[in-house]
């Protein structure tokens, strides 16, 4: 069985809260391992092409070449999805100048959900 780390980069088929399919496309590790009994669940982030209209809590990919895409990416914080480990592929990994951002993103939702319980 595969093992991923935080800051991963990886195709995984990500589901859409608008229409019931999945589509295999670039997302960010945030979590793995600890989340399941088994081991084999990976919390990831949406990556999504630079192109598309920009949102809330996006966070420019400075490093193409390390995070294994093509074209300019923004990981999208907002959209956050649990992806069984067999069904990922690894591409590359979130440059360190990149983390602070996402994490700040991460950590503010997060810090909502407690305060509000």
């Amino acid at each position: 069985m595969p093992t991923f780390d935080a800051w991963d980069i990886v195709k995984v088929p990500f589901p859409y809260t608008d229409r019931p399919v999945r589509q295999r496309r670039p997302a960010l590790i945030v979590k793995s391992g600890d989340i399941s009994l088994t081991d084999t669940l990976v919390w990831v982030l949406m990556i999504t092409s630079a192109d598309n209209r920009s949102g809330a809590g996006d966070v420019k990919i400075t490093d193409l070449r390390c995070a294994g895409l093509p074209s300019p990416s923004l990981v999208r914080t907002t959209k956050i999805a649990t992806i069984e480990t067999r069904d990922v592929e690894s591409l590359g990994y979130l440059p360190e100048v990149d983390r602070a951002e996402v994490a700040r993103h991460i950590h503010g939702y997060l810090a909502e959900v407690v305060v509000h319980a």
